[in-house]
């Protein structure tokens, strides 16, 4: 909010219970002031311009609305702590945030930085969506209803709008500001969360560069663009462009939910499907049949794609797309037949001389043995003659067969 002013002549000292210290600001709706409780509390205190005298419908429902604000989480908002009539004027109050506003300080330093732009985003879209789950509708959501505290973004203002449409003085007139406003506001359509969605993608747009979506070259025109011109958005950051860019739809049902706007900003959105590259299909499995897809799996926003194979309606098939690419086999090279010489060659069996000193050995080791033996124990010459005439036929079956199968060479 702004720094406190003094208290004019003709503002109220006290209103209710609370005791008025200084002029915060004022605005269409009415005046805020800084105020304290009994307790020294101090506390923002608004008095809403409309007048309530002798209408008892309107009185019910701003103290229901107002009971219905206190519900909201206070995450990222100003809680509001209480709301009344004095006399026949209604008032809230809320929790005194001291900071700047969001559109006081764009006009003094300029657009916000990438950095600071993400931390507003994610403050201000978990602050709406705690306001549209406890069923109410900002209808005025604006970059003078921001206020940047030391702990982060606070939303102001809420709970205000509906009761004020309800009373006899404004039920004929548009609650809200031109350039943040929706197209179906404009129209006088029915207001719901989805209004807020498009003033939250305005005011973050504002806070980008530095001035409003739809211009503000006089009020016909401004809301010409709100009904009927997509606004340029090529200087908000790229990640960005494409959510802002669905929450500015001009039919509020394209618009996401603040929920999936706020998953979208912390990267919790579910992974958008893609379209393979051209001349391509995916593998087999990957894709379901057309219409096996459940209700609510589809993307948050905008088109659906399509599977493979499905055709829309009232358009005839194409041809069949080619088979998933591979790898082609490798060319055979040139073949010849294999020369004799090229033939692998066979084990050579051992020449005539390995095989002779063997056998020599094995003779030599046998009379060694015979001889140990019989100097030994004499009585066993018989015994060593018979190893040695078996020990001598052996070599010669040996060597007959080694003659035997080189002579078939």
């Amino acid at each position: 909010m702004r720094n406190p002013a003094e208290l004019r002549a003709d503002d109220p000292r006290t209103i209710g219970p609370y005791r008025l210290l200084a002029l915060l600001g004022e605005g269409g709706q009415g005046t805020v002031y800084l105020g304290e409780d009994r307790s020294g509390t101090r506390v923002a205190v608004k008095t809403l311009h409309v007048r309530l005298a002798g209408d008892e419908r309107a009185r019910r429902l701003f103290l229901r609305e107002s009971a219905v604000a206190r519900e909201v989480e206070p995450y990222c908002t100003a809680r509001v702590l209480a709301a009344d009539v004095a006399g026949d004027r209604p008032y809230i109050v809320s929790e005194y945030v001291e900071g700047e506003s969001l559109s006081d300080l764009v006009r003094r330093t300029g657009p916000r930085d990438h950095g600071s732009l993400e931390r507003l985003a994610i403050g201000t879209a978990a602050a709406l969506k705690g306001i549209h789950r406890a069923g109410i509708v900002h209808r005025d959501f604006k970059p003078s209803n921001v206020l940047l505290s030391t702990d982060g973004p606070r939303v102001i203002d809420f709970g205000i709008a509906r009761a004020l449409t309800a009373t006899t003085t404004l039920s004929s007139g548009i609650v809200g500001t031109p350039a943040y406003m929706s197209p179906e506001q404009v129209a006088g359509g029915d207001i719901g969360p989805p209004s807020d969605v498009f003033s939250w993608a305005v005011t973050l747009t504002f806070a980008a560069t530095g001035g409003p979506a739809f211009g503000t070259d006089g009020i016909p025109a401004v809301l010409h663009r709100v009904l009927h011109v997509d606004p340029d958005l090529s200087a908000l950051p790229e990640n960005r462009r494409d959510l802002l860019a669905a929450c500015l739809a001009k039919a509020p049902e394209r618009r996401p939910t603040m929920s999936e706007v706020l998953a979208e900003l912390l990267g919790d959105a579910p992974a958008r499907a893609t379209a393979p590259p051209p001349g391509s299909v995916p593998p087999p499995g990957s894709v379901p049949p057309p219409g096996s897809v459940p209700p609510g799996s589809a993307p948050p926003y905008g088109p659906v794609p399509q599977a493979h194979g499905s055709v829309p309606p009232g358009q005839a098939p194409g041809p069949p797309p080619p088979p998933w690419p591979t790898a082609p086999p490798p060319e055979p090279g040139p073949t010849r037949p294999r020369l004799p010489e090229e033939a692998p060659d066979a084990p050579r069996p051992l020449g005539m001389g390995v095989f002779f000193a063997g056998t020599l050995l094995q003779v030599l080791v046998g009379v060694a043995m015979a001889v140990q033996a019989f100097r030994r124990a004499p009585e066993l010459d018989a015994l060593i003659a018979v190893q040695v005439l078996i020990l001598v036929m052996g070599v010669a079956a040996a060597l007959l067969l080694r003659l035997r199968a080189g002579g078939n060479r």
